[in-house]
């Protein structure tokens, strides 16, 4: 497994709209082993595939809080949305490509959605919570949206100012 490295915002490529995968091979596997490697490095508790640099709709989860718990990871392979609640929650949320920036977003409560497991079998899941919110967050970006696209013109644009001056400075640091 390979820790991959996570592209920041502003980067175009955050902004696109996923392939779907058209084939689970060994080469998909490998990518979704190193996505769970990567999240769990950064860490983080989900991560989609246009985050290193990947543009198809493969997203990976594990929302448990604590080493405690028992890890629940969860690969996804072209996820859809089947429905959502009307009632809706807000999470304060975070992006590994929009690191130390966190906000509150409102999105449904609850949502069931369909994908593809990493053998190629068609699973549905009901999620509430936290993995509600970690999994809209997740194929929001094989959409190309991003958690700060909730937000209003200044608070977005003030993030961005910031992810732009940070880079900069790793780039200088680097150089």
């Amino acid at each position: 497994m390979t820790i991959r490295s996570i592209l920041l915002h502003p980067d175009p490529r955050l902004k696109k709209r996923c392939d779907p995968v058209e084939t689970i091979d060994d080469d998909m596997r490998v990518l979704i082993a190193d996505m769970f490697e990567t999240m769990y490095d950064a860490p983080g508790i989900g991560l989609a595939a246009p985050q290193v640099g990947i543009l198809r709709r493969v997203i990976v989860m594990d929302c448990t809080k604590s080493d405690e718990e028992d890890s629940a990871p969860i690969a996804m392979i072209n996820p859809e949305i089947l429905s959502s609640s009307d009632e809706m929650n807000v999470h304060e949320e975070g992006c590994l490509s929009i690191p130390e920036e966190f906000n509150n977003v409102e999105r449904p409560a609850t949502v069931r959605v369909a994908y593809t497991d990493p053998e190629g079998m068609r699973q549905e899941i009901d999620c509430d919570g936290l993995l509600a919110t970690c999994v809209q967050h997740e194929i929001d970006h094989l959409d190309g949206k991003l958690f700060i696209d909730y937000l209003g013109p200044v608070k977005r644009q003030m993030i961005t100012g910031r992810m732009k001056k940070r880079k900069k400075e790793k780039a200088a640091a680097r150089a």
